[in-house]
């Protein structure tokens, strides 16, 4: 039985080549009735590909044609079936992230690598932390805070000195970004079914946004974020080159 391909790429020039490439290689079918998808680009790509799977689910095979390719596989023409047919399987869950504004309006997204809190101005951001009902921070002084996956904590949350989570190991990263007091807090981690509040100090005066991956609400109140744990992500990678493994690796790069 052939496999079902259906190819996704971002708009970088070489993404695109590879596109046109591939797609008469392989063929083309929509998303709706392929059996896999094949996401072309760096990271964002693979990102945008799978937040369209939420519904069905269906896994994502990406290659790199693009700057960043932590979550993409080696790109090649060859023998793409066989290679989608041997990968190894990663699931992921995501963070769902609700988000008060100070008109009181609720934003709902989800994000597959991390949940982040930015101010948005020169005024340092002021937030309170609550986990599991319970205030963890009074007031954070700091440029943001983000809460990040496993597969999201080798992104943003690594520049910011977070700790590399493997996969599997049912945790997510607290993570603050330039945290002025208390000055020695480095973060925290947490279960992955903890439910995580922040409540924004002072909002008119310290105005902070909230972004779901690339999804960004500006000035907000509050946000809540916990792991939905009923969505389930596929992502493939090639035999000897899965996330778990990528992920080992990066703790013993220097």
């Amino acid at each position: 039985m052939t496999m079902k391909i259906a190819f996704s790429a971002s708009k970088r020039p070489e993404a695109q080549t590879a596109l046109q490439v591939l797609t008469q290689k392989y063929g083309q079918v929509s998303e709706d009735s392929a059996d896999v998808i094949v996401a072309l680009g760096g990271d964002g790509a693979m990102l945008d590909a799978m937040r369209r799977r939420f519904g069905d689910q269906k896994p994502v095979y990406g290659m790199n044609r693009g700057t960043v390719g932590f979550l993409m596989n080696q790109y090649s023409e060859d023998d793409l079936p066989t290679r989608i047919d041997r990968a190894e399987l990663a699931s992921v869950s995501p963070l769902r992230m609700s988000a008060t504004d100070i008109a009181g309006n609720r934003h709902d997204h989800l994000a597959i690598n991390e949940v982040s809190m930015l101010r948005q101005t020169s005024q340092t951001a002021k937030l309170k932390i609550i986990i599991d009902g319970k205030q963890r921070i009074e007031e954070l002084a700091c440029d943001g805070l983000m809460v990040a996956t496993a597969a999201g904590s080798t992104a943003y949350n690594l520049s910011a000195h977070g700790p590399i989570l493997p996969i599997g190991a049912n945790l997510l990263a607290l993570t603050p970004v330039s945290a002025f007091r208390p000055r020695r807090w480095r973060g925290a981690l947490l279960r992955h079914d903890a439910q995580i509040e922040v409540e924004v100090v002072s909002p008119h005066l310290r105005p902070v946004s909230a972004s779901a991956d690339n999804q960004e609400v500006r000035n907000i109140v509050n946000v809540s974020i916990h792991e939905e744990t009923s969505l389930h992500l596929t992502m493939l990678f090639d035999t000897g080159h899965a996330l778990d493994e990528r992920i080992l690796r990066e703790q013993f790069a220097f």
